[in-house]
């Protein structure tokens, strides 16, 4: 497990990015959820926690792509391809994130490691 932030410093309706080797995108819905995601969307290079939240979907702050936060899967194009969805528990207010042991579903010319670098 990862610990993510405490969930007092992860307002409703915002996102945090946790580095690891394939970053991870954490969200606090507006209706008090919490899931995690992979944080570069699959289509280009973009992180998500930079996207747009909207009920339990997050829209791709490049090109519009729209993520399911419980599924992982796409809701609008161009991404073809879901993002890994990762478990998340809550304990004495501090987010941990348990990965995914899927491969990550990484856009093209992009690696475990190098996701969401700065270019």
């Amino acid at each position: 497990m990862i610990p993510a932030c405490p969930l007092s410093a992860l307002p409703r309706g915002e996102a945090v990015r946790v580095d690891a080797d394939v970053p991870i995108a954490v969200f606090h819905t507006e209706d008090g959820e919490v899931f995690a995601i992979d944080d570069t969307c699959t289509h280009q290079d973009a992180s998500l926690a930079d996207g747009w939240l909207e009920g339990c979907e997050v829209e791709c702050p490049l090109h519009a792509s729209r993520f399911n936060l419980r599924t992982g899967a796409v809701d609008a194009p161009p991404a073809k391809r879901p993002v890994r969805t990762h478990q998340v528990h809550v304990e004495d207010d501090m987010v941990y994130v348990t990965l995914s042991e899927e491969e990550p579903n990484l856009p093209p010319g992009v690696s475990a490691g190098s996701a969401g670098a700065a270019p």
